[in-house]
């Protein structure tokens, strides 16, 4: 039995649309909808997750003031140190950085910058925590250092463990097992009720990785830890937020490709105050190792509002295996086709019932004991369509270091398979190219026989592939 789900949903009607003041959207384009973040109460538990420190402010300065001042416990948590910008340390120092010991100078450099600026939103520095992973380097380790013997190695500070003394997690090891179990001790030390997180479709790999690891973690800790609700901030995109440089005048949207009904995110907004706004800035200003770069970006972030969102998941059933049908003659076949007979069985027409288009270029599905991938191919892109694929598995009785972390890219119906660093054979794999579609059919065995898959698809057939880029979850429901 085939089931399906594709990355869109209907619109909540009591919503109202988004006003679009970036870049224009075409007139008969629905928009999406935007609704109002729920307030921040005193009894709230908040935890801030961020990628490098400065993302915390940029993204969620004012949620941090709304904390502050409705009394809710605060913790902000940095997942690096942001010690890999090496053109920010050249303007920042006037200097080139031939030695790793004056990346490592950068982080420490972050870290008290941050401390700043939290101190000016109502931070102390108990609430906040900084890990000293590597930056630019979190993801990679995501997908390729479990169980490993040899621990990532920092591409600028060379280092292969954190080397903040400062931090809770000094001398730690570059590896996946140490960034989960950081992230599961703060989880389960401070208990968040809700949790902002860096956006799964940031294109910075780290912001992504922050992402995957929280999902992780709390998937371990389901059983110890309510779930908390968890809303995402986008920090990088491509020519978002325009215009740029200081603008308190202007809201801060959606990127223009997000804002119409074809996309599943569900936008959310908290309106900053006018002291909030100001203090935002103020903290902003505070990174000078950043902003003497890129202040005209970062600033980009001080408006009227910040922006957050959530994606539901996507739920595949696992149907039983069903009884085998009776033989098809080609002449129901042709009747069929022509609309004349309704003899075909039912599995036959729900295998073509949704079919990827432009508009939803992505398709997850169950067929038996396998996950589909339907890709969307324009007719005239020949052969031309290439995908890049990451699928994470996640099982609640196979530890996170053991499950597969599948890899794979595809070129016409040939494709590679890594499981981390390692090339497998991909044994039951299948593409078929079609007119307007790729079909990939991956046994579930191969994943892990998973819970929830976290899963991306990136692709080139002439399109944009828009939010499927993003990673999204996937659960499993066996039946």
């Amino acid at each position: 039995m085939l089931t399906m789900a594709c990355a869109f949903a209907e619109p909540d009607s009591e919503l109202q649309p988004v006003q679009t003041a970036q870049s224009p959207v075409a007139p008969e384009t629905k928009l999406s909808v935007i609704n109002n973040l729920e307030p921040i109460k005193g009894s709230d538990r908040i935890l801030i997750l961020a990628p490098h420190p400065d993302d915390e402010a940029v993204g969620c300065a004012g949620i941090i003031q709304e904390a502050v001042a409705a009394g809710a416990d605060m913790h902000v948590l940095c997942l690096t140190n942001g010690d890999n910008n090496e053109f920010a340390f050249i303007v920042y120092e006037k200097r080139i950085p031939f030695l790793p010991g004056s990346l490592v100078h950068l982080g420490e450099v972050r870290r008290s910058e941050s401390i700043k600026a939290m101190k000016m939103l109502g931070l102390e520095e108990y609430n906040l925590i900084y890990l000293g992973y590597p930056d630019f380097g979190t993801f990679q380790i995501f997908k390729d250092f479990w169980k490993s013997d040899k621990p990532y190695r920092s591409l600028l500070t060379r280092a292969t463990s954190v080397p903040y003394k400062q931090d809770p997690s000094f001398a730690s090891p570059y590896t996946g097992e140490s960034i989960l179990r950081d992230l599961k001790s703060t989880l389960l030390r401070y208990r968040p009720n809700k949790i902002f997180v860096s956006h799964p479709l940031d294109l910075n790999h780290d912001h992504e990785s922050a992402y995957l690891f929280l999902q992780i973690a709390l998937a371990d800790v389901a059983d110890e830890l309510p779930q908390p609700k968890v809303y995402s901030y986008l920090i990088h995109w491509r020519a978002w937020p325009l215009p740029r440089h200081y603008h308190p005048d202007l809201p801060l949207l959606a990127p223009q490709e997000f804002q119409s009904l074809r996309s599943e995110i569900r936008w959310l907004k908290y309106k900053l105050p006018v002291k909030y706004l100001e203090n935002k800035h103020q903290a902003v200003l505070a990174y000078k190792s950043e902003t003497e770069s890129s202040a005209f970006y970062l600033l980009s972030f001080c408006r009227k509002n910040e922006l957050f969102s959530f994606y539901p998941d996507i739920v595949l059933d696992i149907l039983p295996k069903p009884a085998p049908e009776k033989p098809v003659s080609w002449k129901d076949r042709i009747a069929a086709f022509f609309g004349l007979s309704g003899n075909l069985p039912e599995a036959v027409f729900e295998a073509h019932a949704e079919t990827p288009t432009m508009t939803h270029p992505v398709i997850y599905a169950s067929e038996g004991n396998s996950l589909l991938i339907r890709i969307y191919k324009r007719k005239d892109a020949g052969r031309t369509l290439k995908a890049v694929l990451y699928l994470f598995g996640y099982s609640h009785k196979t530890p996170f270091a053991l499950m597969p972390k599948i890899f794979m890219i595809t070129k016409h119906t040939r494709f590679k398979m890594l499981d981390g660093p390692r090339r497998i054979s991909g044994q039951g794999v299948t593409l078929e190219m079609r007119p307007t579609e790729l079909v990939i059919k991956i046994p579930f065995a191969l994943l892990g026989n998973p819970d929830f898959i976290l899963a991306s698809v990136r692709g080139n057939a002439g399109i944009s592939f828009v939010d499927t880029l993003s990673f999204r979850k996937i659960s499993i429901r066996r039946k």
